[in-house]
């Protein structure tokens, strides 16, 4: 099996990454505009580095991990060029497949939203397709992107969702980190291992949240104990409208996809 990927960024490295650890870093191509970047990710990696984006199009898979606004000067590359028996694999904020489909006639896609988690093997990745997908390709496709974390099918109207919670959410979360580190340091404890508590302490709730199947309310209820610490801090936390912010935040994120897919 042969997989290639348009990009090697941010995204784009950090699943490819991830499919170089588990896959024949032989058979994996990449490209990228910034030559020496593509470049050095191939030698970091041992995929195999080519310097034309046509230049991945006989993969059976391959991955798209170009920003939208990029997307139509790619198309205009490699569509034409793209055969019906490679299943092109977008990651591409907002962008439906209708709209890849205008671009690429010919082409069968699957649209995917993972998270730079990707980079440490825990991504939490969404991937929706049409029935020119075949079941085999789509579970392969699946098996692909699982070298980087959790996958889960779901409709394509959900995918903006996905993007603003799953997508964006990394961010907000290593800004509650941030704030909670800086809330030790400020209660006394040294910065360095401020970060290790905070992190070590959003990791394991997670994990707690995942692995119980408890609602986080009643995981939240277990650590309140009456007139204890936790509950005035959960008190100062509603006073300041800490949930609506997330809300509002996670709002934004869906609102900016939807309008990227315009």
């Amino acid at each position: 099996m042969k997989i290639g990927c348009i990009g090697t960024g941010a995204m784009g490295g950090a699943i490819m990454r991830a499919v170089c650890k588990k896959y024949d870093v032989s058979q994996i191509k990449v490209t990228d505009k910034n030559v020496e970047m593509g470049k050095a990710f191939a030698a970091e990696t041992g995929a195999v580095f080519v310097e034309n984006n046509t230049d991945v199009l006989d993969c059976d898979y391959v991955f798209l991990a170009v920003k939208p606004q990029f997307l139509g000067d790619v198309f205009a590359e490699i569509a034409g060029k793209i055969s019906n028996k490679t299943v092109v694999i977008s990651m591409a904020a907002g962008v439906k497949i209708e709209k890849l489909e205008n671009w690429a006639p010919k082409a069968r896609f699957i649209r995917m939203m993972p998270n730079v988690c990707a980079q440490i093997g825990e991504a939490m990745t969404a991937v929706t397709y049409k029935d020119n997908i075949s079941d085999v390709e789509a579970k392969t496709a699946i098996e692909i992107l699982s070298s980087a974390g959790k996958v889960e099918v779901v409709p394509e109207k959900l995918m903006d969702c996905v993007t603003a919670v799953s997508g964006s959410g990394p961010a907000f979360v290593f800004m509650f980190i941030e704030a909670l580190a800086d809330a030790a340091v400020r209660c006394g404890m040294p910065r360095a291992q401020a970060y290790t508590y905070a992190a070590q302490t959003v990791y394991g709730s997670a994990g707690m949240v995942l692995e119980s199947g408890k609602h986080p309310a009643v995981l939240k209820d277990m650590v309140c104990s009456p007139a204890g610490t936790t509950i005035e801090g959960v008190a100062a936390l509603e006073k300041n409208n800490f949930r609506n912010a997330v809300i509002e935040a996670v709002t934004a994120a869906c609102n900016r996809s939807i309008a990227l897919g315009k």
